[in-house]
């Protein structure tokens, strides 16, 4: 099985974190984990130039397979949703721009393909990354969107590795027609 690189980015517009997932003979390991800082701006537009030129360094640098990003969860601030969604939406055309296929997952989906529970916080999930990915101390950072890109890209591991997820079933028939050896 040849090598698969997938980029985790978590959009924000004051920090955007973004982790690199190098997965080898099916074995996850981290690759990169790292924040752009956006607070120093003044320019919305600034910002999202600066996420764009980001994510397509980080698609040069490491070239991945694939793209998952967290997708903007609905909060009550309309103004901060808006600036949320063009700094996925600006993530994303960086993807499209190199021919990258984009994989969106909501925040409960990461958090509970990690974690096992859908309300962690970012600590646990942070805590688990560095668990499962056997991640030492001093590679992790403070900003914990940094591991919450990681984590959007280790949760599309998980669901793309899912054997029970590659496989659509239309009823028995079909299970029983693409299952000839379960089946006595």
């Amino acid at each position: 099985m040849k090598e698969r690189v997938i980029l985790g980015i978590d959009p924000g517009t004051i920090v955007m974190g973004y982790g690199v997932l190098l997965v080898k003979e099916n074995k996850p390991e981290m690759e990169a984990l790292g924040v752009l800082k956006l607070d120093k701006l003044d320019s919305h537009y600034l910002r999202l130039q600066k996420i764009f030129e980001r994510v397509t360094s980080l698609i040069d640098q490491y070239h991945p397979d694939e793209l998952a990003i967290e997708a903007p969860f609905f909060g009550k601030n309309v103004q901060s949703m808006l600036k949320l969604g063009r700094a996925q939406g600006v993530a994303m055309s960086a993807a499209l721009n190199r021919d990258i296929p984009i994989f969106e997952y909501a925040p409960l989906k990461i958090k509970m393909a990690i974690t096992g529970n859908g309300n962690a916080s970012k600590e646990q999930v942070a805590g688990m990354l560095q668990r499962i990915l056997h991640i030492p101390e001093s590679s992790m950072l403070p900003q914990l969107d940094a591991t919450d890109g990681l984590a959007a890209a280790l949760c599309h591991y998980l669901q793309s590795n899912n054997p029970l997820a590659e496989k659509k079933y239309t009823g028995w028939k079909d299970y029983l027609a693409k299952n000839p050896k379960k089946v006595r």
